[in-house]
């Protein structure tokens, strides 16, 4: 039997009321006309609008006409400040905000600077509350628009709007207020704000996604932005969406009736759970204003223990996290930055937020839960090794990173690496200087040994396999070098307070396998206690000196091949966000298990000029490696680069690890993509790899023999491009 998913992110959206759903189901079949139509069926419409529009009106206390349908709260703000600020710029180009706007606001001020106007941003105190006094010192005479939210959406703080309305009008300054967040949980009437201009957004008040209100005061000189016909008084083209316009009224007739019974009850549950969480942990911090704040919102923050952390073991509670926390730096939300809350204790910050249909028993349910988790997380003060569970675990849920994805930025890495001495040991036949994954050490004239490490967190849910994707990228950068893997040893980060130690066993059993397959042994290793699961491999190989592969070999004329598909890192991040199917995950972990020794052993066959294995730093990242180390340039020609099946739809729809996009960044200054070539595709060629194939630069003959190998043997090469006389750009993608 499922277990219950208890929702405490109504502050991010809220389900539809099942009353809001009634009202609109007529509007789906019957009353389906164009409501600026003539007939009957535009005109049942049209009443259906109006309706909504006096049920908007009702309920922030303004007249019908001073209400505009919009797509959402992003377009009302876009509307509202846009609007202002254009036909307004004859009297000034001055705006003012402040710093924990949504970025509704922000981003459309940032837009504004752009293009002439000037920004004030004002900073918040430590409750994350708006200073009427620093709004009155930032005006100037060019000042012509201030925009300040109603109440904040990450810690709940109710900002003075009523007074900065009265300082704004004393200047004959237009005041715009974004009271998304605010509406359904408390009062929101525009005469006791004062405001000339209020955004809505349907969705945070149990209406459907996708529609909005601006209200505009009669007299408040604003322009449209959305042109086209005279829709909603001329102020925004585009027919009416009648359905969830509908929606939205009936909610607002919901919240004029029900507003106080709404806000006791989100109250009442909020204070139960920080009740409850508190009595447990009385070290939390609980961020806002707290004698002024929505009465559904709490932001809590658990010191020195990271917030995906705690996301990752709730797993009957939905809420939202104040900070992400990657390999190379902890993302604090730019509200709690703005609030000046100390790093140790914001990136331990979580957002719950109580709605109508949250209960006493899903409150404590949600404690108890909280506490548990907690307990478990707080290594200081506890530690119990987890027993084993009969539930299967979804090894990617106990990590924020995934594989290579979550190694250190190229940028940073290259900086620590020019800082450290060069190796002056002549026996060294391959070190940092030509950006391989493994160095070689020479013994004898016959014989020299090559070393590789490589660990990472999960990419796959099942234990067994992720040990055996572990292991076969270790190997991988064995086979690059030319060379014949010895033995490897273990290396192991494991939260033995989170996960019960057979599922390490499974992690073992997997490389253990992986390893026999390659003929080696496992000989050993080392164990740390970790806060994520963590697993890779040491390995020692061996090859002929004479007969060393490195990326710093490739010769003009040179033609590029590759042998294995790319868009692990997508796939991956899409089995970790429950977005892949059992195809994705099955085609994953295939390519990912494969070993590389067929193509290394075919490699021996031909002459080869450099290889390189592609991992974490994607296939434009390994190959500028290569083309650097090389001194040469190359062209990649992306149609004939392999995907994984599904990798380019995931990817369009926005599932992009951290990885993959640092990746970007390394490379764009050295790449240039023709036209054609799509955002999603750069993204791709990008793609921080796990256990990726192998990249091979080799003469046009050979090139066409080991080709020709691999197909006998009934494995993946794909031609992918040629390698050109040094130039810049140092790669073209076509």
């Amino acid at each position: 039997m499922q277990t219950k998913i208890i929702y405490l992110d109504y502050n991010a959206t809220t389900p539809i009321d099942e009353r809001v759903v009634d009202a609109m189901f007529p509007y789906l079949y019957e009353h389906f006309g164009n409501p600026s139509s003539s007939h009957i069926f535009g005109i049942e419409a049209k009443k259906g609008v109006e309706k909504a529009r006096s049920q908007v009106a009702n309920m922030l206390g303004c007249k019908v006409d001073e209400i505009v349908f919009t797509s959402g709260g992003s377009e009302s703000n876009n509307q509202a400040i846009k609007g202002a600020a254009l036909a307004n710029r004859e009297k000034g180009n001055h705006i003012i905000t402040s710093s924990i706007e949504h970025p509704a606001v922000l981003e459309v001020c940032g837009y504004l600077r752009k293009n002439g106007f000037k920004i004030t941003v004002l900073s918040v105190d430590e409750k994350g509350w708006v200073n009427p006094h620093d709004v009155e010192k930032a005006i100037t005479p060019q000042t012509i628009l201030i925009s300040i939210m109603h109440a904040n959406n990450e810690v709940g703080t109710i900002e003075p709007i009523k007074e900065i309305s009265e300082i704004a009008h004393s200047h004959n300054i237009i005041m715009h207020t974004d009271a998304a967040q605010a509406v359904g949980k408390i009062s929101v009437r525009v005469d006791d704000l004062g405001v000339d201009l209020l955004s809505i957004a349907g969705h945070k008040l149990y209406a459907p996604k996708g529609i909005g209100v601006l209200y505009i005061q009669t007299g408040t000189e604003i322009e449209k932005i959305i042109h086209g016909a005279d829709h909603e008084r001329n102020m925004r083209a585009g027919t009416e969406n009648v359905l969830e316009i509908v929606g939205l009224g009936k909610a607002c007739e919901l919240v004029d009736r029900y507003l106080e019974d709404f806000a006791n009850q989100f109250c009442e549950r909020r204070d139960q759970l920080e009740r409850e969480i508190i009595q447990e942990f009385p070290w939390v911090k609980i961020n806002g204003d707290l004698k002024n704040r929505l009465p559904n919102t709490s932001s809590i923050s658990f010191k020195g223990i990271e917030a995906n952390l705690i996301l990752s073991e709730l797993g009957t509670i939905a809420a939202s996290a104040g900070a992400a926390c990657h390999t190379d730096r902890v993302d604090i939300s730019y509200v709690l930055k703005a609030m000046r809350i100390p790093p140790e204790i914001a990136m331990g910050t979580i957002r719950f937020s109580t709605g109508r249909m949250t209960t006493k028993e899903d409150i404590k349910l949600a404690s108890n839960e909280v506490i548990q988790v907690i307990k478990k997380l707080n290594l200081s003060a506890y530690g119990d090794i987890v027993k084993d569970e009969k539930d299967k675990v979804r090894l990617t849920q106990y990590t924020q990173g995934l594989g290579c994805a979550c190694k250190l930025r190229p940028q940073l890495l290259e900086t620590v690496l020019a800082k450290m001495p060069p190796p002056s040991d002549s026996r060294i036949l391959v070190g940092t200087e030509t950006g391989d994954d493994a160095a070689v050490f020479s013994i004898n004239n016959k014989f020299a040994l090559v070393q590789t490490v490589d660990f990472f967190t999960p990419i796959v849910d099942d234990p067994y396999q992720f040990g055996a994707v572990s292991a076969a990228n270790s190997l991988s950068d064995i086979y690059a070098m030319g060379a014949d893997p010895l033995f490897a040893l273990n290396i192991v980060g494991f939260p033995s307070n989170r996960l019960p130690i057979s599922v390490l066993e499974e992690i073992l059993r997997g490389a253990y396998d992986k390893a026999a397959e390659a003929g080696i042994a496992i000989i050993g290793g080392h164990t740390v206690d970790d806060t994520e699961p963590k697993f890779g491999l040491a390995v020692t190989g061996y090859v002929d000196p004479k007969k060393i592969l490195t990326n710093a070999n490739a010769q003009p004329g040179d033609k590029l091949v590759l042998t294995k598909p790319i868009g692990t890192g997508i796939i991956t991040t899409a089995i970790k966000r429950g977005m892949a199917s059992e195809g994705d995950s099955e085609e994953v972990f295939r390519v990912m298990a494969e070993l590389n020794n067929t193509s290394a052993e075919l490699l021996r066959l031909v002459q080869v000029h450099a290889c390189t294995d592609i991992t974490g730093f994607g296939l434009l990242g390994h190959l500028l490696g290569m083309v650097r180390g090389s001194h040469v340039s190359a062209i990649i020609s992306s149609d004939f680069v392999p995907f994984l099946k599904n990798a380019y739809s995931l990817a369009a729809s926005g599932i992009i690890p951290g990885g993959t996009r640092n990746n970007q960044n390394y490379t764009d200054p050295f790449t240039r993509y023709e036209k054609n070539i799509s955002a999603i595709s750069r993204l791709l060629l990008n793609d921080a790899q796990t256990s990726g194939g192998l990249m091979i630069s080799l003469d046009e003959r050979n090139a066409v023999i080991f080709i020709e190998l691999m197909e006998k043997k009934g494995n993946l090469v794909s031609l992918i491009g040629e390698i050109i006389p040094e130039c810049e750009p140092r790669i073209l993608v076509r």
